[in-house]
């Protein structure tokens, strides 16, 4: 097999074998430790976010804290309809250049990522964490992670489309990656979905685009 067949496979595996840990609670105990220890603004974990909170860009966001402003602010790219902006923008370009197997690929790319976090989220539910006894009930329905997926698509498209600036695109990633977990918006292991699924995505995307 080569090696642009094996990263795709091996991605989707391991996504998948991920999962399937997730939703039998053998990962509980490694964010149930990141949740106690990495974590600054649990109470903001208290309740799911709802369908609006998806789509409009820092509706329903806690503004309580120094770190509420910047994670806020930072992640607000990888919200739905500001990535889709992103990633379009991207995609028009590629069409521009006369590249519309590769605009396809990444637009495609964007559809399958968002569709696949719908999916696990509306079916997959871990067994509960807590904090001081509270039940963190956001968590039950959080992987993967959609910004984190959104986010380092963006870093892709950016560095298909512009790579002068795909280390800039590249720090603000880590950056809203590290945020979303110390400021209570996802568990260690709904950001490692989120990378694993991207791996695939974007392998996939390169490999169409080519």
């Amino acid at each position: 097999m080569s090696l642009r067949r094996a990263v795709p496979a091996g991605a989707s595996v391991a996504f998948a074998a991920l999962a399937v840990l997730v939703a039998h609670g053998s990962l509980t105990r490694i964010d149930q430790w990141t949740i106690d220890h990495a974590m600054a603004n649990v109470h903001r974990a208290g309740t799911a976010p709802t369908l609006g909170d998806g789509l409009v860009p820092l509706l329903g966001a806690h503004w309580d804290s120094w770190l509420d402003v910047v994670a806020n602010i930072v992640t607000a790219p990888a919200s739905l309809l500001l990535s889709l902006l992103i990633v379009g923008a991207g995609v028009l370009e590629l069409r521009r250049r006369g590249r519309p197997r590769a605009a396809a690929a990444w637009a495609a790319a964007w559809l399958a990522g968002n569709l696949v976090e719908w999916v696990c989220k509306s079916t997959l539910e871990r067994p509960a964490l807590y904090r001081h006894g509270l039940h963190l009930s956001a968590f039950d329905t959080s992987f993967p992670s959609g910004h984190t997926i959104r986010s380092l698509l963006i870093v892709a498209v950016v560095a298909t489309v512009w790579p002068a600036r795909r280390l800039w695109a590249a720090i603000w990633a880590a950056a809203t990656i590290v945020l979303l977990e110390v400021d209570a918006l996802h568990t260690v292991s709904d950001l490692a979905g989120g990378m694993l699924l991207t791996v695939l995505l974007v392998s996939a995307a390169r490999a169409a685009a080519d």
